[in-house]
């Protein structure tokens, strides 16, 4: 059966994918504490307009989608292990600093912080289990175990949030700072007891072929498939960021009835979805191709923003209900997204590819000023009409896709010469 197939494979998982999981919990969780209530902060503490809200959150993530690409294409040639030491001392540098700020600018300065060390751990992660573990099937159930541990941090991380930081004592983020400290333990551990199992080595010795930067790009821009599908991704983030941001600010400003009891409700109910829904979605999916399980997800996400567009402001369970239907289609959509790039990508490359895919984050990141325009010049269901719109243009590229043409990787075949390096 299958949960007994899935039980088998988890127990293949090797100590170091423990150690991911239990990482990507607390970083998204960390990062959850902050992130959705940022907005409603910036309004009511510093009185700032929704496009002005919108430039401040997508400065940060603009930034970090740039640091994203660079980290992860340096993985390739110098291993994973040392930049996730580096984001490791990011994330504590910063939840340190955010047990001080208190003005704007310091809030700009330690959400780009926060953000870099977020963008980059996730593509470090996913290119890291592709690394350790060799079978295709169990590298896809991690790659899903990797989303459900990060949705239960994202559920976790909005109440430790409200108690630890933003309504309390700031300085409870130096337990935050400190919880990081101790993950850098551990993957310090897993790293020395975890073999390299593909050629892309975990242990920081790159192989005796390695390709440059230059020619890694020259690849990467040959692959038409691969630039239509980060478009399509691209807006896809966008839409779907606007319920993390957008939808926030619009409900803050017309006023909604309780509303931090809607918010919190909104970001438990995303989360919960996902956690209960994800792996019965994965076994009756099972069967469909990875092209048509997007599909679907994007159907369902069509489908929530024209519901959104049209709630009343009043409706409170209105607002629950489409963000149902929304977190089914991210249930479905977000990992078949990793376990899509991963089929895609050349061992040799694995590393850029994540990277390239990175770039779906510039939907993320211009989703709160794009949004925060809209919002301020036509209003939230004009906002939410024109995602439904957007899900349309993004279901047309997925239909075109797989007549792209993909390079013949042969003939970029042309290792740099280097004294490989050693830590």
């Amino acid at each position: 059966m299958y949960s007994d197939i899935s039980l088998a494979r988890i127990r293949q998982f090797p100590p170091l994918m423990w150690i991911l999981l239990l990482g990507s919990f607390f970083t998204r969780g960390s990062y959850f504490m902050v992130w959705p209530f940022l907005a409603v902060i910036l309004y009511e503490k510093f009185a700032l307009t929704a496009t002005q809200v919108g430039l401040v959150l997508s400065n940060a993530a603009i930034i970090a989608v740039f640091t994203s690409f660079i980290g992860s294409a340096l993985s390739d040639h110098f291993g994973r292990r040392t930049l996730m030491y580096v984001t490791g001392g990011l994330y504590i540098i910063s939840f340190s600093l955010l047990a001080q700020v208190n003005s704007v600018s310091g809030y700009v300065v330690v959400m780009t912080l926060c953000a870099v060390a977020t963008s980059l751990w996730r593509p470090l992660t996913a290119t890291t289990i592709g690394d350790i573990i060799a079978e295709p099937q169990t590298r896809e159930l991690a790659m899903q175990a990797l989303y459900f541990m990060v949705n239960a941090g994202c559920a976790v991380g909005p109440i430790a949030g409200v108690w630890m930081g933003l309504t309390g004592q700031q300085s409870s983020f130096y337990i935050t700072a400190a919880a990081f400290a101790l993950l850098m333990l551990m993957l310090h551990w897993g790293f020395q007891h975890q073999p390299p199992k593909h050629p892309t080595q975990v242990d920081d010795t790159p192989p005796p072929a390695r390709y440059g930067v230059a020619m890694t790009l020259k690849v990467l821009l040959a692959d038409k498939l691969l630039q239509c599908l980060i478009l399509a991704n691209v807006l896809c983030m966008f839409i779907y960021a606007q319920t993390d941001s957008s939808l926030i600010q619009y409900l803050t400003r017309a006023q909604a009835p309780e509303l931090l009891s809607l918010i919190s409700s909104i970001i438990f109910t995303n989360a919960c979805v996902i956690i209960s829904s994800q792996f019965l979605l994965l076994k009756l999916l099972a069967g469909y191709p990875l092209t048509r399980r997007i599909q679907m997800g994007l159907l369902l996400l069509l489908i929530s923003q024209l519901w959104l567009a049209l709630n009343p402001i009043e409706l409170f369970w209105g607002w629950i209900g489409a963000i149902v239907v929304l977190s089914l289609g991210e249930t479905i959509l977000f990992p078949t997204m990793n376990v899509h790039i991963d089929r895609l990508a050349p061992d040799h490359l694995r590393g850029a590819y994540f990277g390239a895919a990175s770039a779906y984050d510039f939907g993320f990141a211009l989703a709160p000023l794009g949004g925060g325009i809209i919002l301020d010049h036509w209003g939230g269901p004009a906002l939410f009409a024109t995602a439904a719109l957007l899900t349309v243009l993004v279901i047309a590229l997925y239909r075109i896709l797989d007549s792209l043409p993909r390079p013949d990787f042969s003939r970029f075949d042309k290792p740099v010469s280097k004294t490989p390096r050693a830590d």
